[in-house]
């Protein structure tokens, strides 16, 4: 029998859904109940429940996300799998928002925006570094492939407008709303001092407008496909934020725009615009990163920050 860490792991009322999901699977309950006999490696788990072995990680990754199994390297560097309690309690939520966490986080593929308004030039490229569809031509926005872009650009002025679900119930205090970005300018190959002033819109309001100093190609992204190779190569992880305060971008105080201004409803879509305003002193375009692009992997993140006592 295994030597259980400890007899008992508490949950809290925010962790019942990822517990639920771990345990909703028949592979994953057969899982632990392999493993309260002794540790196993992936690979003995695999033959003893008759699972190809990919299956296997992917769901071994689950019970590992939620806690109900730990891992440590063994022998040959294999995976060796453990249960680390034999009782779990889970704490049920009380009052509305118990079942959140205190960051609620929702990623949304670049390439996913329900409206936009794009001139040349411009363009997009899948996460290969290939193009989608033929170069400043503003259809490709609207071709369906474009939901696998991970880098979306466009000269001069324009924008892009993306709906977010809200998960934050009636009646639940929330204190930010934060949106994260990887971004920078668009220049013809790039330019390390090109500004342009790129404007957050949550529900037609300005939360601000952040100055991009330029459109970054000096050096290979991070995370750029070795295959693209037409100048811009990274961007700047910029975040946009709206508090009881007031809207903040890049960390600066840039507008009156607070959360009561933002009329959020539960059941309504929250809707975000990144711009290049007709009005801005510097239009200088956009380039925005998906995950598999620039230096960052993420998408564009929008945080349901709630901070007060519960």
């Amino acid at each position: 029998m295994s030597d259980f860490k400890q007899e008992q792991i508490r949950y809290p009322a925010s962790r019942i859904t990822e517990v639920a999901k771990a345990l909703s699977g028949d592979l994953r309950v057969r899982i632990l109940e392999a493993l309260g006999e002794k540790p196993m490696s992936v690979s003995q788990l695999a033959e003893a429940l008759g699972a190809a072995q990919p299956t296997m990680t992917i769901n071994i990754q689950m019970l590992e996300q939620a806690g109900l199994i730990v891992s440590a390297p063994g022998a040959n560097r294999e995976k060796i799998c453990s249960v680390p309690c034999k009782t779990i309690l889970l704490e049920l939520p009380v009052r509305p928002g118990d079942g959140l966490h205190r960051m609620e986080e929702i990623h949304m593929p670049i390439g996913m925006y329900s409206f936009c308004r794009i001139e040349p030039t411009c363009g997009m490229a899948g996460k290969d570094g290939a193009p989608i569809g033929s170069i400043d031509d503003p259809r490709v926005f609207y071709m369906p492939e474009r939901t696998d872009a991970s880098l979306l650009w466009f000269s001069g002025t324009g924008s892009v407008e993306y709906y977010f679900p809200n998960p934050i119930p009636p009646g639940v205090p929330l204190d930010e709303l934060r949106i994260a970005a990887e971004v920078c300018s668009e220049a013809p190959s790039f330019d390390m001092n090109f500004p342009s002033d790129i404007s957050l819109f949550v529900n037609d309001r300005l939360v601000g407008t952040w100055r991009s100093p330029g459109d970054f190609g000096d050096r290979k992204g991070k995370l750029t496909p070795d295959r693209w190779f037409n100048g811009t190569e990274y961007g700047m992880l910029t975040e946009w934020k709206v508090t009881k305060d007031g809207g903040y971008a890049g960390g600066a105080r840039t507008s009156g725009t607070t959360l009561a201004d933002l009329a959020l409803h539960y059941r309504e879509p929250i809707r975000v615009r990144f711009e290049v305003s007709e009005d801005a002193e510097c239009k200088g375009g956009l380039n925005l990163f998906g995950s598999g692009f620039g230096d960052y992997p993420q998408d564009i993140v929008m945080s349901f920050v709630r901070t007060g006592e519960r």
